[in-house]
């Protein structure tokens, strides 16, 4: 019955226990051993003491019956309990002499005390929870755990020692006599909660009791109660933040912070003490700075162990810590993203390397003469293990002797000899100390970035991309301080452009420009492939991911990144990848060689979205000259030269792969990539002639022409004009906006209807083919010209373009004029439009249109103004393709059933006809489409323009 009772009232304690960690296992009956009691204890060695809230109902009865001892009745307040004094010994207040058992098991003269005491089983039993230290004072010495924090039964009594009063706390066992009491009773009138800092207090002391008794150091500690200890004073803390006001510091935060406890377990951690603690450590460290939310980083017991606690991480590849390692350094710099001042406490400033030697070789030489290990401090040994630091903060907190003694003992011997060889090796380099070197260089060191570093380079490619998010904080943060450290400090900028130049030369030197071109889209976070379940695989595939998310990553980085520490990067990665690695490969001769790494050059144009890097990467391509072009310089960039001849390549890939890499160039947000290659040599307007205006040059004719305009309606040309291709004056007058003060009208264009029936009307009419398909005709050109023009407005609308051409007055006209190498090499490829393969007119006519939409009063006058009156010798689009159409209409002469060819043609293009026999002739009549929708695609983007503009 009484067993029964017994085992009712214990599963009852379970239920209401709160959570632990995982059960330990015990020696026989007593209750709280560790794992390691027992192992090399010496006699009267209490056993480490386990996690707390373990209590063995039936342990006093097994150590009751195990040493002869009989248990006390109920009520009898002075019988003789186990560890007890005898009588005698207390009236000389004496301590009886111990028996060679566990500490507190009493002499001979207790034993027959006891052993005369009645037989018959009590109604309520004591006895203690877990052993007891044998005196306070040796409990002190010890750091004895605290008295039974049990939550099930538990009663205290006082009893007198001596003169002193004593508690003792007892255990209530229950016999068959009395009814089982409910959990709830037992919790809160039996056993009452303890403050939260005695429990506190507790598991850290039972940390500490650990490394004082154990002999055994190789011991994995999850085999000890440490890792349980260590949760459940995280637990307290969190417990008693919640309980408290927001900012309110508890008793257990103060002693943790007042007692330095996460110096001592940085000690333990770098210890490795025993195998295994180092991962304890960072995952206490991270937690605890995860789930307390009153800033801690601010207080230098927290930093200065942290920022050491850093310097353990990274430091070898693959180890078993490394998932612990980043998890605490990303917690760290999530910490400093919130509060980006506390960055500061991070940055090291190390003094001149010379001056800090000699300052080390006096200090040594003071230790070695002293000859004794006491006067060799721990302070001095912290000196030896790094380079000083001033954070702005007191001196490093003192580590805990105890847990640090073996490294302690081991560098006391170490120190003389250390002493004699840096005595060596400074005399060798002959440096001495002066007055003048008192003043010591500051030099800063970024730790945590050095961390991370080296962390991006682990095999795992998770812990690579959760250091790469660390590193991403971190370059945001925006104290100018930190920003200088990481550029000029750290080998942030080196690795990231080392990298990127090992992964491109990782490449095939041969890649497909369509393999390139649409591969997926790279994400730098999620670059993972497997090349058995890709069934679009191909040679090299895997390398291009590779580089091509590197490079993506690179591009973010420097996007998020505070703009001193942006720009830095920025600047390594154009001297570093893109001058140093790149430009060899474009400048080479061999024609797969030029196509391979346009194509990765394409590619990674199109892939920036940096501002910053987009500024280099344009710089590198193109060059910083902003003064108009002459004949003589073209070649002043090389590059640059080299890739718009490439424009012209006697190999068509290469021509239409360079073309296409100048049309996304065209389209980035950069002002300096319209004016280096366009704007900057039509500033003075000297392709126009100049005539000074008379009064008759003001005047408008009734017909709407402006005095002096060439009316090409009446050009020979121009007189067989289609219907369905041309306008009336009415209509487009009617289309165009009123007439407002701000926007009179004539304000020096030409009218918008005239401009548009100029282009429409330059290819022939025997020419054309687009009026006998549907869904070719002008219109569907206007809603495209709208849509993109808009586009381009808001990516021009910040660098402040003037809204009307500069004053011939201002203009420098005199200048011999020259359109720039771009537009020369354009303008030849489209006077050959006649005679080149499809694809190539096809980018050659987008590349102009693209330039023809931007919203400069220059471009559009040059591009799309076929009134304008050219300067003598001087060429403009529209001038060339007049040259072309009439170069056509001489050659239709000569091609039998030209139009229904023509035709055919097109409707081939369009998927309307299947492929049959090999028309003659087809490369011209590929042009002619071309040119046709060309000029319908210049008179949409003309109208566009000058309706938008027109718009109050």
């Amino acid at each position: 019955m009484f067993s029964k009772f017994t085992s009712i009232l214990q599963h009852a304690v379970e239920a209401v226990r709160p959570p632990a960690g995982p059960a330990t296992p015990r020696r026989g009956c007593d209750p709280g051993l560790a794992p390691s009691a027992g192992r090399g204890l010496g006699p009267g060695t209490a056993p480490f003491p386990a996690a707390p809230r373990r209590c063995c109902w039936r342990g006093l009865a097994g150590r009751a019956s195990a040493s002869g001892t009989a248990l006390p009745r109920a009520g009898e307040a002075e019988a003789e309990l186990p560890g007890r004094a005898p009588e005698g010994a207390r009236e000389g207040n004496e301590s009886p002499q111990r028996g060679p058992g566990e500490p507190g098991v009493p002499g001979e003269e207790g034993a027959a005390a006891a052993r005369a005491a009645p037989a018959q089983p009590p109604a309520v039993t004591a006895g203690h929870c877990r052993p007891r230290c044998p005196a306070p004072g040796l409990r002190a010495a010890l750091a004895w755990p605290s008295p039974c924090r049990c939550p099930a039964v538990s009663a205290r009594r006082t009893i007198k020692e001596g003169n002193q009063e004593t508690p003792q706390h007892f255990h209530l066992v229950l016999t068959s006599r009395q009814q089982p009491p409910s959990p709830v009773l037992l919790r809160d009138a039996l056993a009452p909660s303890l403050p939260l800092q005695e429990d506190f207090v507790y598991h850290w002391k039972a940390i500490t009791h650990y490394y004082i008794e154990t002999s055994d150091d190789k011991a994995p500690v999850t085999d000890t109660n440490i890792p349980s200890h260590l949760e459940q004073m995280l637990d307290i803390l969190v417990q008693e933040e919640n309980e408290r006001e927001s900012g309110e510091t508890g008793p257990c935060m103060e002693y943790l912070l007042h007692h330095k406890i996460l110096e001592t377990l940085y000690t333990l951690g770098k210890a490795d003490c025993p195998p295994g603690m180092k991962q304890q450590v960072l995952a206490f460290y991270t937690k605890l700075l995860g789930r307390i939310r009153q800033p801690l980083l601010p207080h230098i017991n927290v930093h200065r162990p942290v920022q050491k606690l850093i310097r353990l991480c990274g430091e070898v590849l693959a180890t078993p810590t490394e998932n612990e390692e980043i998890q605490f350094l990303c917690i760290v710099c999530a910490k400093l993203k919130q509060d980006p001042y506390l960055v500061n406490f991070f940055l090291e400033v190390i003094q001149d390397p010379v001056l800090h030697l000699c300052r080390r070789q006096s200090k040594l030489k003071a230790m070695a003469l002293q000859g004794s290990a006491s006067v060799i401090t721990e302070d001095m040994i912290k000196d030896q293990e790094s380079v000083p630091t001033d954070t702005g903060q007191p001196g490093q907190p003192e580590e805990t002797p105890g847990a640090a003694g073996a490294e302690h003992m081991e560098r006391e011997d170490e120190l003389p000899q250390q002493a004699e060889e840096l005595s060596f090796s400074l005399d060798e380099l002959n440096v001495t100390s002066s007055p003048e070197s008192s003043t010591a260089c500051p030099n800063q060191d970024y730790n945590l970035v050095n961390s991370l570093l080296n962390l991006t380079k682990s095999p795992d490619g998770r812990i690579a991309v959760k250091a790469c998010e660390g590193l991403m904080l971190l370059v945001s943060l925006p104290e100018p301080a930190a920003a200088k450290c990481l550029t000029q400090s750290t080998c942030l900028c080196e690795l990231l452009t080392d990298r990127l130049a090992t992964l491109y030369k990782a490449l095939p030197q041969s890649l497909d420009p369509l393999d390139i071109e649409t591969v997926e889209a790279i994400n730098w976070g999620l670059d993972s492939y497997s090349h058995k379940e890709d069934a679009s695989a191909f040679p090299g595939k895997r390398a291009l991911i590779s580089f091509l998310s590197w490079f993506d990553y690179c591009d973010q980085l420097i996007k998020e990144a505070q703009k001193m520490t942006a720009v830095a990067m920025a600047k390594a990665v154009r001297e570093r990848f893109f001058i140093d690695v790149m430009e060899p490969q474009l400048m080479q001769t061999s024609e797969i060689g030029i196509l391979t790494s346009t194509a990765l050059l394409h590619r990674i144009v199109r892939q920036v979205t940096s501002d910053v890097l987009l500024q280099e990467l344009v710089y590198f391509i193109l060059g910083e000259q902003r003064e108009p072009e002459t004949l003589t310089d073209i070649n002043r960039h090389p590059l640059r030269h080299r890739l718009i001849e490439h424009c012209d390549h006697i190999s068509d890939e290469i021509s239409i792969m360079t073309l296409r890499m100048f049309e996304h160039l065209l389209q980035k947000p950069n002002e300096h990539i319209l004016y280096n290659l366009v704007l900057r040599n039509l500033e003075e307007r000297n392709y126009m002639e100049y005539k000074p205006p008379c009064q008759e040059d003001k005047d408008v004719v009734e017909n709407g022409q402006i005095a002096g305009a060439v009316d090409l309606e009446e050009d020979p040309l121009f007189t067989d004009l289609s219907p369905d291709n041309t306008l009336s004056a009415q209509e487009w007058l009617s289309a165009s906006p009123p007439v407002s003060p701000e926007h009179p009208k004539n304000d020096g264009k030409t009218e918008v209807h005239k401009i548009v029936n100029s282009f429409l009307c330059l290819v022939p009419d025997e020419a054309k083919s687009s009026y006998h398909v549907e869904g070719t005709g002008y219109d569907t050109y206007l809603r495209d010209a709208h849509r993109q023009f808009r586009d381009y407005c808001v990516i021009c609308l910040r660098w402040e373009w003037p809204g009307s051409p500069r004053s011939l007055e201002k203009c420098n006209l005199e200048a011999s004029f020259f359109e720039g190498h771009f537009l020369k090499v354009l303008f030849e490829r489209m006077g050959r439009i006649l005679d080149q393969p499809y694809d190539v007119n096809l980018q050659v006519t987008s590349v102009l249109s693209k330039l023809s939409l931007f919203p400069h009063p220059h471009i559009h006058e040059y591009l799309l103004d076929p009134y304008v009156n050219l300067a003598s010798g001087c060429k403009s689009l529209f001038s060339v393709i007049v040259r072309v159409v009439g170069d056509l209409m001489v050659r239709i002469q000569r091609i039998p059933d030209f139009t229904p060819k023509l035709l055919l043609v097109r409707k081939r293009l369009l998927g309307l006809e299947p492929e049959g026999p090999i028309i003659d002739h087809m490369t011209l009549l590929e042009g002619v489409i071309v040119l046709e929708e060309f000029c319908k695609e210049l008179a949409a983007i003309a109208f566009v323009k000058y309706h938008t503009s027109a718009t109050p």
